[in-house]
């Protein structure tokens, strides 16, 4: 069984091991589990990774800052699954062409170079907060990377005259190569592990 009837999901290889035990690479042809796993805890992990970046690009009323001004990335898709599932195999479809590769084993790279490994919290003591590193869980990691990167491509295509799939294939090949100029998942991790790191 192929992705889209193109893909194959067997040979893709994972090289961190931590989003290893949360990425499935369960072979479907339509990624598409009708929210079968929604009310269990945990169970996300075996939902295949295109539908989690598929649920991701669906997104509910967020601002995002950037250059000085807020870009509203709600509205257009909140509950369109259909349509976003073309967008998502049209922007497959365009990694492959550009990079001769299967464009899950691209999406795959792209999620381990964008996934930060460390975050801040905060943490009271007798009324004094203090920001104090921590690691982040794999399941963590994982849901970042997929929200960086579909927010990526949505702002990419926000009054810019490009569609969204060809934003989302070009950030996809950006942080899969780990531009980091042009790879705005990588600049939201190395910003994330910096304030880690000044945290310490």
């Amino acid at each position: 069984m192929k992705l889209f009837g193109k893909y194959e999901m067997e040979g893709v290889e994972i090289s961190d091991l931590s989003l290893r035990q949360v990425v499935s690479l369960k072979p479907v042809n339509i990624p598409h589990s009708f929210g079968r796993h929604a009310k269990r805890q945990f169970a996300k992990e075996k939902v295949n990774i295109v539908e989690r970046m598929t649920n991701k690009l669906m997104r509910g009323g967020t601002g995002e800052k950037t250059g000085g001004k807020v870009i509203r990335t709600h509205g257009g898709m909140q509950g369109k699954k259909l349509k976003a599932l073309k967008l998502v195999e049209n922007a497959l479809d365009r990694v492959a062409k550009q990079t001769n590769e299967n464009p899950v084993q691209v999406l795959i790279r792209a999620l381990q170079n964008s996934a930060p490994r460390e975050d801040v919290t905060r943490v009271a003591f007798g009324g004094i907060s203090y920001q104090v590193a921590t690691d982040i869980s794999a399941t963590r990691r994982l849901d970042l990377a997929l929200r960086n990167i579909t927010l990526a491509a949505i702002m990419g295509s926000f009054n810019k005259g490009k569609s969204l799939d060809v934003a989302l294939a070009n950030e996809i090949m950006a942080t899969a190569k780990g531009e980091v100029q042009a790879s705005y998942a990588m600049r939201k991790r190395d910003e994330m592990e910096r304030m880690a790191r000044s945290s310490r």
